[in-house]
């Protein structure tokens, strides 16, 4: 790649839709987060407005991207984000300097529309002038294409999980069924204490992303007791939205349905497990290092328009403990009515 210099930042139109995902799929840094259906899904999902930035250059050659979400509530403030209810954002572009070029657009973007600040959820470092915030970490390894291989570098606790969950005769089932997924998932972030996605959003994500958007369920029996909504991109598998029902606790559903996950994923070629990011000190992430991952840090970096301060809306954060506790006791058809309106808020 040369370091040509863009003499253009653009908004993404339909016409651009697919040269900007083949400039996505080529790009080293290139993340699922980074395709252009998640546009439509937080205009269509959410109705967020999104801001999908690309930088061209005089012979009409997408040189850099930056995908932007904007998310304003009353509740949880303003913000425009790379990108919103994904793990990673930011710019990629041929050259540092793109790069630049699109961030300084974004942070003009950001002063116009008078947002409090502006994010990007970076793997890599970019913006070390602008505040940084450390909470999170990703979880990313390499599979084998021998799942005997992948099962023997779990740790031998983890292991005995998934081999409890075998033995417990639990079966996983491929299909399009995304709501059985999100039954159980939403009884399970229920019992963390976290509003849930609506089921609207879980079929809009498999209309977008197709085959590229897997829904795995864990049977019992005639019960469905765990699911999980995974992303297909290039040579990776990311296993995003999962959960499992008062039942799989006991059962290990939930570690095998994760195996599942990576079992059929190595058959299938894909040679990166990505686990996702957790916050610092949360069962979540023990849960992931308890599978042999190891933390790697994340950059989120921020740029503060109106706001004095960088945002602070996570569960960690004692002001929310109360509702926390409190959502944990809503019964489940309460959670799931009230929940997609506070979530969608979240970013």
């Amino acid at each position: 790649m040369n370091d040509t210099v863009a003499t253009q930042i653009r908004q993404l139109t339909p016409r651009d839709i697919k040269r900007w995902d083949a400039f996505v799929e080529q790009h080293a840094e290139g993340t699922f987060f980074h395709l252009a259906g998640w546009k439509t899904v937080l205009e269509q999902a959410f109705g967020h407005k999104a801001y999908y930035l690309f930088a061209e250059s005089t012979t009409g050659e997408i040189q850099g991207i930056l995908p932007l979400g904007q998310v304003k509530s009353y509740l949880f403030g303003n913000g425009l984000i790379s990108t919103p209810f994904c793990v990673y954002g930011g710019s990629i572009a041929i050259s540092n300097d793109i790069c630049n070029q699109l961030e300084q657009a974004a942070c003009m973007l950001a002063t116009q529309l008078q947002v409090a600040h502006l994010e990007l959820r970076q793997r890599i470092p970019r913006e070390t002038s602008w505040q940084h915030k450390d909470l999170y970490v990703t979880f990313r390894k390499e599979i084998d294409s021998d799942p005997e291989k992948n099962l023997l570098a779990i740790p031998r606790k983890q292991r005995a999980m998934v081999r409890k969950g075998i033995q417990s005769g639990l079966v996983s089932k491929i299909s399009n069924d995304v709501d059985a997924v999100h039954r159980v998932y939403s009884e399970s972030v229920r019992n963390l204490g976290t509003p849930v996605f609506s089921q609207h959003y879980f079929r809009i994500l498999k209309e977008v992303f197709g085959d590229a958007c897997e829904a795995l369920t864990v049977h019992h029996g005639d019960n469905i007791v765990a699911g999980v909504l995974s992303f297909y991109f290039r040579n990776e598998v990311l296993p995003y939205y999962g959960g499992g029902s008062v039942a799989a606790r006991e059962l290990k559903a939930n570690d095998f349905m994760y195996w599942e996950v990576m079992r059929r994923a190595s058959e299938h070629g894909y040679q990166i497990f990505d686990f996702g990011r957790s916050k610092q000190g949360t069962g979540a992430y023990d849960f992931k290092r308890n599978w042999g991952f190891e933390p790697q840090p994340m950059s989120y970096e921020f740029y503060l328009v109106t706001a004095k301060q960088l945002p602070d809306v996570n569960p960690l954060n004692p002001k929310y403990r109360f509702f926390i506790n409190l959502w944990k006791r809503l019964p489940l058809p309460v959670s799931r009515f009230i929940g997609p309106f506070l979530s969608r808020n979240l970013g």
